[in-house]
């Protein structure tokens, strides 16, 4: 006898979901980070074209491979942070001399991950300061969720009734899960709403890579090499590593950092900033369905990024057509357990200031010396802490 139960049991429904999001969210504004940094440093339209060919297709590859053989949700991008540097650096740097910095830092992130040493520092980091940072990050999605009621109260509001209602009752939920709801409920609202779905497009369709000679020098070296390492370890890394971590997962961090050190070394010489470990992606990827199966959801969000890299032009008109507040619902919708269980790990019995620096630090943006927020959240956490807090160091 046919049992359906059983079939939606075997298929990856609620996973497709939550990759199908976690794929809008990354291939969005993140994007427009890409073209926006390129166009500031005077990168062509070809050179773009392989940034992004790169940033997904190679670490799709990378996410499929990783979360296959550890059998839990390993998403791979590429760092946000590192993006806003090397745009500002394209100001009195050449684009050859950039690739040479991606190379010497997806050496020095090989070396890290091989040694081991950054499993020993991430060990030794306080959870309670680093959700802190994770939460400075994550409160800005969010933010633009609840923002995105004054551009399209009508969508946002029918997409967040839609996603609470489900969730308040358990018996609608086991039916119905409340992300893949807000999916059709958004793309119905958005086909009936006479949106421009981009179909008029002419331009090119496939993606094609080029290939970049290095040029090694000692200011892209001083000015990228650490600063780009940090950025991929302290503020990309940690908060994915925290967020599986926080769902249960166990991710093998020096295996990591090794992984981002191989496909920066690849993705560079395409023209492509350094690979990290993504924190929404992996929250998105584990905010529903079965823990034992949010790998599954990482594989097919690698998919979906090795065919966003290949159709890259075409895919990103598309999205641009794509109203801003159905994807800031989306991804603030996905996000708000993770958030909330940030907040909650933030401000407990140990290390609250600390946390509250790091929030506050991170939610601010500023960068210091061209390194992130994220990073100086954790810093400024940490001596806090070392500070006024010194006994919660003895209950860890």
């Amino acid at each position: 006898m046919f049992d359906s139960n059983s079939l939606a049991h075997r298929l990856p429904v609620i996973e497709g979901a939550n990759a199908l999001v976690a794929f809008l969210f990354a291939s969005s504004a993140p994007v427009a980070i890409i073209l926006s940094a390129g166009i500031r440093g005077g990168l062509t339209e070809a050179d773009l074209a392989s940034w992004i060919f790169a940033a997904f297709a190679v670490n799709g590859i990378l996410t499929v491979l990783m979360s296959a053989v550890f059998r839990q949700p390993l998403a791979f991008f590429w760092t946000i942070p590192g993006t806003v540097l090397v745009g500002a650096a394209l100001q009195t740097l050449g684009f050859a001399e950039v690739i040479g910095a991606y190379l010497l830092t997806g050496g020095l992130l090989l070396v890290l991950g091989l040694t081991g040493w950054v499993k020993q520092i991430m060990d030794r980091l306080p959870m309670p300061i680093v959700m802190g940072m994770v939460a400075g990050v994550f409160v800005q999605f969010g933010l633009d969720w609840i923002r995105a009621f004054e551009s399209d109260l009508f969508l946002v509001a029918a997409m967040t009734v839609t996603f609470f209602v489900l969730t308040a009752v358990p018996r609608l939920q086991k039916m119905v899960p409340p992300m893949i709801a807000v999916l059709v409920v958004g793309i119905v609202i958005l086909l009936s709403g006479g949106y421009d779905s981009g179909s008029s497009y002419a331009g090119p369709v496939l993606a094609a890579p080029r290939f970049y000679a290095p040029e090694f020098s000692v200011a892209a070296a001083l000015e990228l090499v650490i600063p780009l390492a940090i950025t991929v370890i302290a503020a990309q890394n940690a908060q994915g590593i925290v967020i599986l971590r926080s769902a249960g997962h166990n991710p093998p961090v020096n295996a990591i950092t090794t992984a981002c050190g191989i496909a920066s070394l690849v993705t560079a010489m395409v023209g492509s900033v350094s690979s990290c470990l993504t924190g929404p992606s992996n929250a998105i990827l584990t905010s529903g369905g079965s823990h034992d199966r949010h790998w599954l959801a990482a594989v097919i969000l690698g998919g979906m990024a090795i065919l966003f890299g290949i159709f890259a032009p075409l895919v990103t008109n598309l999205l641009i057509a794509t109203p801003t507040a159905f994807l800031s619902t989306l991804a603030g919708l996905a996000l708000l357990r993770t958030l909330q269980g940030a907040f909650q790990t933030s401000f407990g019995p140990t290390f609250p200031l600390g946390g509250l620096i790091a929030f506050l630090v991170t939610l601010a943006g500023l960068p210091i010396f061209n390194i992130g927020a994220p990073f100086w959240g954790l810093v400024f956490g940490v001596i806090a802490s070392l500070l006024m807090e010194r006994d919660s160091f003895t209950k860890v």
